[in-house]
């Protein structure tokens, strides 16, 4: 299957918390080919700011901090530009009154004509409704 993978999701596959499993279980199942992920370029920026505050807020240590980095570097989803989804990204933005760096993902997903899998069940609930295609981590088989 060919989905656009958001940073919640990536940041699972580093950092133990709820659907961690459900998100490794992607992982492999990307590490096999069974799936095609592919995110905007801002994605991996996005993992290393979470994974630092994840450090400040003493969830994880900076040593564990760095290892996830460098894992995190070693398998990245196919990587998109921003810059051509930045137009669409601001008018959903605008739009629905969310934050550009999410839109950006449901560009990626309206581009390429696939599912958006996310962790971020906020950005479900407010997006859904309008983008059908964006799907809740928990709801993959």
């Amino acid at each position: 299957m060919k989905y656009v993978l958001d940073s919640s999701v990536g940041f699972k596959w580093l950092v133990v918390e709820a659907h961690t499993m459900e998100a490794r279980r992607l992982r492999e199942e990307y590490r096999k080919a069974k799936h095609d992920l592919h995110s905007p370029d801002i994605y991996p920026v996005e993992i290393a700011h979470a994974l630092t505050r994840a450090e400040r807020q003493g969830r994880i240590t900076p040593v564990e901090g760095k290892i996830c980095m460098i894992d995190m570097l070693k398998i990245l989803p196919r990587l998109h530009s921003y810059i051509p989804l930045l137009p669409r990204a601001y008018e959903i933005s605008s739009q629905v009154r969310i934050g550009v760096y999410d839109c950006i993902y449901v560009a990626l997903a309206e581009q390429e004509g696939c599912e958006l899998i996310t962790a971020d069940y906020k950005l479900v609930k407010n997006l859904q409704p309008l983008f059908p295609f964006i799907t809740p981590l928990t709801s993959l088989p």
